[in-house]
């Protein structure tokens, strides 16, 4: 277990000391000021989501289709909007998102958004404060995968009083 902690170690010393590199080296790097993004992540059903996600059980079936896009008003932090669709055997959601996402050393992007859904016929909506970290990992100029862990907060307590953990996979492409 030792090892396995400090090879984990040394390979996140490693990626630290090359992204610096990069960083100091790619003036005008996929997040400067000016540059726009689009994200496309797994989600989460439960919370009216922009990501993408697809379940089946007992043969009924639900999916999300959606996007996020943001713009870099300055290096490191993109103002962001989002849009998605859902739908599974009962009901339609229509969901959108609104929020920041700040890179720290340009490589741990950090978010923090308002999210929340129009359910088809339903009484309450969901509306949730989320805030979430990640890593990302630039496979080129252009594109990165993005790892992460978010926390969600309901900010309607007449649909949940519950908080949510996700782990989510994020794909963008930087241009």
């Amino acid at each position: 277990m030792k090892k396995i902690i400090l090879t984990a170690m040394a390979v996140f010393a490693f990626s630290f000391a090359n992204a610096q590199d990069k960083k100091d080296d790619n003036a005008g790097g996929q997040t400067s000021k000016g540059k726009w993004l689009i994200e496309a992540n797994t989600g989460n059903a439960m919370l009216g989501t922009t990501g993408f996600y697809l379940s089946s059980f007992d043969g009924d079936t639900a999916y999300n289709l959606g996007l996020d896009g943001g713009y870099f008003i300055m290096d490191d932090l993109a103002i962001k909007a989002g849009l998605g669709y859902g739908d599974d055997s009962m009901t339609s959601t229509f969901s959108y998102r609104l929020g920041a996402k700040y890179y720290i050393k340009n490589m741990i992007p950090v978010t923090l958004d308002l999210t929340g859904a129009s359910i088809e016929d339903a009484s309450e909506n969901p509306l949730w404060l989320g805030i979430g970290a990640g890593y990302a990992i630039f496979l080129g100029d252009n594109v990165s995968i993005e790892p992460g862990l978010r926390y969600n907060h309901s900010l309607n307590e007449n649909f949940t009083d519950k908080g949510v953990f996700q782990f989510n996979v994020g794909f963008a492409l930087h241009f």
